[in-house]
């Protein structure tokens, strides 16, 4: 059967619909269902509309402060980010005088009951100014409204113009609360549209050449970004503005020089690229670069579109004269190992190619908690026969998965690390990553690094041997229930 009831499920089957098991025979629109409100009764893994605007697009901007209108709950959360580390480096020469500004501050108005009884529009106006002359060297301010400030109806956005022409600084409004979609997805949407629509054409560059680029949907995840500039310098390809990982306010606002937008994160962030070529008509493609096949197609591609073909060749060779030895060693070990995949969106598809063709595992398993159909129609195209594919999973399904198709080790996020743990199973972070950059050549090395180490640690033979002393405490226990026979 192509769908699935996981045995947890029995009690809420409605989650059989978004449980598919691959199977080359069926036709192409059998997929999970997908983009919709979690079914009741599931304890969801998925982040809030919140979370995708905050945690995602605008959280690895660089010298931008930000302001959550919310109680101090959602302020806290929004703190928690992925690793998007910063240069201090300006694009018109200056440094920005915080390393890592980014990542070290957030501020909230921090909403109370009276707030929400009479209104919070002259606390955030209040708090803006405060975070402002607090902060005077953020270059401009985003401020988000969260569940308990959507509902009430405060106007942020003219709260954001009336501070704009008071301190002279861009204040950038950005409505996505929790509720405002079934998952962080229609964060990225509404984060993407207003970015565009408040900043896109409204700054110049400090300089421009012909082979301007802008890297959209690189965040910067622990130096990934680092690494692809590396190549585009070797290349003679200049990135003009990055959506938005080591990216500075002013960036976004010169998007529209470029001559041409690469799409790295297709989930996230290809809504502004389509902005950008309906508007200023910079075509876009849509790149990978994670293993090894995929960099090599996409860099020569890169190179063939700007004339760098040879650039292209030496950079590939450049790199795979080293690399390839050491994969082959780790492939060694690494061969016939199984993998679970659940990440949030795109890495579900990105990966399970490059994991079996160079290092020989079997991916047994890939789970989202919020892809749409056309990224669930790239997954089944590229997983193997018999794989378990998941539209967010619930906690309970994530023990299944582990119980029944028993991956040798785990590539998610924090969430379910600690569960897979528990268990007994070796997990990789995918989205924060452990020991990174993943990205590239020798992000794929290092991946697998990381996971040679992980599955080989010693420390799950302890665990094995803590189980079967539990279970011995637990025969005893039930026999002293018994009592004498």
């Amino acid at each position: 059967m192509p769908f699935d009831l996981f045995e947890v499920d029995k009690e809420i089957p409605e989650r059989k619909k978004h449980i598919y098991i691959k199977d080359s025979k069926d036709p192409k629109e059998h997929i999970p269902a997908c983009n919709t409100t979690t079914v009741p009764g599931c304890m969801t893994e998925r982040g809030c509309a919140f979370a995708g605007a905050k945690g995602v697009i605008t959280g690895a901007i660089k010298d931008a402060l930000h302001v959550v209108h919310s109680p101090v709950g959602c302020t806290a959360y929004a703190y928690g980010t992925k690793r998007y580390p910063t240069t201090p480096d300006m694009p018109n020469g200056d440094k920005f005088p915080i390393d890592n500004f980014n990542l070290k501050y957030i501020t909230g108005t921090d909403i109370r009951e009276s707030d929400v009884v009479f209104g919070g529009m002259d606390k955030l106006k209040k708090c803006i100014l405060e975070a402002n002359k607090e902060f005077p060297e953020a270059n401009a301010i985003y401020t988000y409204a969260t569940c308990t400030t959507g509902l009430i109806g405060d106007d942020i956005d003219a709260v954001s113009r009336e501070v704009a022409e008071e301190i002279g600084k861009d204040v950038i409004a950005i409505n996505a609360p929790g509720f405002a979609g079934p998952s962080q997805s229609k964060g990225h949407q509404v984060a993407n549209d207003v970015l565009f629509e408040s900043l896109v054409g409204t700054k110049e560059p400090p300089r421009t050449t012909e082979y301007d680029v802008n890297l959209i949907g690189e965040y910067n995840i622990d130096g990934d970004l680092w690494v692809l500039r590396e190549y585009f310098d070797e290349m003679g390809i200049n990135i003009l503005s990055t959506f938005s990982g080591d990216c500075c306010h002013d960036e976004i606002g010169w998007m529209h020089r470029a001559k041409l937008s690469l799409v790295r994160c297709q989930r996230s962030s290809n809504y502004i690229a389509k902005l950008l070529k309906e508007r200023y008509d910079i075509p876009y493609i849509k790149v990978d670069f994670f293993g090894i096949r995929y960099p090599t197609e996409n860099l020569k591609a890169l190179g063939e579109y700007f004339g760098k073909e040879e650039e292209a060749e030496k950079v590939i060779e450049s790199r795979m004269k080293w690399i390839r030895p050491e994969l082959d060693k780790l492939k060694e070990k690494l061969q016939g190992k199984k993998v679970w995949v659940f990440s949030g969106g795109p890495k579900n598809w990105h990966l399970p190619e490059p994991l079996e063709e160079e290092l020989g595992m079997d991916v047994v398993a890939v789970s989202t908690m919020f892809e749409h159909e056309d990224g669930y129609e790239k997954i089944k195209e590229r997983v193997g026969e018999n794989t378990v594919i998941i539209d967010d999973p619930n906690s309970l399904e994530a023990e299944e998965i582990i119980e029944k198709y028993k991956p040798d080790i785990v590539l998610s996020g924090v969430k379910e690390k600690y569960l897979a743990h528990k268990m007994g199973v070796p997990c990789i972070l995918i989205h924060s990553y452990e020991n990174g950059p993943y990205i590239g050549f020798e992000g794929f090395l290092n991946l697998a690094k990381d996971m040679y180490a992980a599955i080989y640690n010693p420390v799950w033979k302890l665990m094995e041997f803590e189980q079967e002393i539990e279970e011995e405490i637990s025969a005893e226990n039930h026999a002293r229930r018994r009592g004498p026979s």
